[in-house]
């Protein structure tokens, strides 16, 4: 593709507020454009899916839940709060206690994190449905401002919960690794070169994401 062309392509196309399939759609087309390795994955394992998550308190919940631990663990961590509690509402949460969350396996800092968050959203410190509504920066900047929620859970939040359509959740090792594989690099790229390498990927680096979510887990079937 003519780098100019595609320069001018990156500028003017502009990508829905919230994604959908359509814009997945769109974002596959505009990545694949410039990496054709992804033509033959969607061919073999189809379009990306459209992970998301409801947005609100439990969502920003399980993020803190899963930072710096499996996936796997971090679910089952999250059954017992559930069979514990009954729900995971902020008002459970912070009617729970940090004592009661450490008790059913939650790490000492996560439980303050977690208790903290809901009663700053009971007492309207946390506005999710001002987030919800601010533009991207805006959102990432109110969300950094909590209390254990640093830039991946905030940019996780943004892609999964709200569904925007360019964020790149930074420092993720999943796609570092299939960035790095992507790219035939000799080590892991750094969080400033990966920003560079996704760049040309704008408006819909939640797509690229996904494409490379999507490569990772399908490592061992190509």
């Amino acid at each position: 593709m003519n780098s100019s062309r595609s320069g001018v392509n990156r500028r003017t196309q502009r990508a829905p507020r919230r994604l959908d399939s359509t814009g997945i759609s769109n974002g596959v087309a505009h990545i694949a454009a410039l990496h054709p390795v992804f033509h033959a994955q969607v061919e073999r394992h189809g379009m990306p899916p459209l992970w998301g998550r409801t947005p609100g308190f439990e969502t920003l919940l399980r993020i803190i839940l899963e930072q710096q631990v499996s996936l796997a663990s971090a679910n089952a961590l999250r059954r017992r709060l559930l069979e514990a509690l009954g729900s995971l509402s902020a008002q459970t949460i912070a009617a729970a206690g940090e004592e009661a969350l450490r008790g059913r396996g939650v790490t000492r800092q996560k439980a303050g994190y977690c208790v903290g968050l809901a009663r700053a959203v009971l007492e309207g410190q946390v506005d999710l449905a001002a987030i919800a509504r601010a533009s991207d920066d805006e959102a990432r900047a109110m969300l950094v401002g909590i209390r254990g929620i640093g830039p991946w859970s905030a940019e996780i939040y943004q892609l999964m919960a709200l569904r925007r359509p360019d964020i790149w959740p930074t420092g993720d090792l999943a796609l570092l690794i299939a960035l790095q594989e992507l790219h035939g690099l000799g080590e892991r790229p750094d969080n400033t070169h990966a920003a560079e390498l996704t760049a040309p990927w704008a408006p819909y680096r939640s797509v690229g994401a996904r494409l490379l979510w999507q490569a990772y887990l399908n490592r061992g079937t190509r």
